[in-house]
């Protein structure tokens, strides 16, 4: 017969038995290996894929490792974020603490360097290794694993620097050729086939329809009707404003 006593005993003992389990998960190490080539060329001829499946395999064992679990990305573009990717989005979900990852080498992982140093991170909190062999195994818990995060951070930063002068290098261009940067298109123009802001006619006689009107103290809402009257076209009244107000 089960009294409440019973019930918040057995309650516990459920606990501590999942607890046991969790532990035993978290105790537990899995070994990935994770391959990658950007270029069909290279899928269709294998070699890079092979040689890389081999090191990673050859690694494990003089590690004293287990044969590994090896995840192939076929055709993809290092660029692409690592979690992105489509084997590497399954990767990173089946990941636990105590799990290692292996690759051939760090650009096979990472060609941006901000991924490299978010990802890392991310390992590192969670307790997963990440051993490249090409730069000498582990990369989080080593000695030289923070000059390496260091390094990183720098290329990183570099990056987003050259990205954001080159954005502002190109809008700066198209801007003095009139060219459109994007957003709503400004009422009395258009947008040309070659991206280019082009005056509208039509809405540009609307323009100078609600100009005249202002000049004469009209209301908004009597030019709105003027303009609805004069040319049977329905302007809002929030883009009456902007024409008055940009005049």
């Amino acid at each position: 017969m089960y009294t409440p006593d019973n019930t918040l005993a057995l309650c516990h003992v459920r606990q501590q038995r999942e607890q046991q389990r969790n532990a035993a998960r978290e105790q537990h190490m899995t070994v990935y290996g994770y391959t990658r080539v950007s270029t069909q060329q290279q899928v269709a001829e294998g070699e890079s894929l092979e040689v890389q499946q081999r090191q990673v395999r050859g690694y494990c064992m003089m590690q004293g490792l287990e044969d590994p679990e090896v995840f192939t990305e076929a055709g993809v573009s290092g660029s692409v974020p690592l979690a992105s990717r489509p084997q590497g989005r399954v990767l990173s979900g089946l990941l636990r603490k105590g799990d290692v990852v292996v690759a051939a080498k760090l650009d096979r992982m990472f060609r941006d360097a901000a991924d490299a140093l978010n990802t890392i991170k991310l390992f590192k909190k969670q307790g997963i290794s990440l051993d490249v062999i090409d730069f000498g195994g582990d990369v989080i818990n080593n000695p030289n694993a923070k000059m390496m995060m260091q390094l990183l951070a720098v290329f990183a930063e570099s990056e987003r620097d050259r990205i954001s002068e080159r954005v502002s290098t190109t809008k700066a261009d198209q801007r003095a050729r009139g060219k459109y940067l994007g957003g709503k298109v400004p009422f009395g123009f258009a947008v040309d086939a070659e991206g280019l802001l082009v005056r509208d006619d039509e809405q540009q006689q609307i323009v100078a329809h609600v100009l005249d009107l202002k000049a004469q103290g009209i209301s908004y809402r009597k030019t709105i009707c003027s303009v609805q009257q004069k040319f049977a076209y329905s302007i809002a009244l929030n883009t009456v404003m902007k024409i008055c107000n940009a005049n």
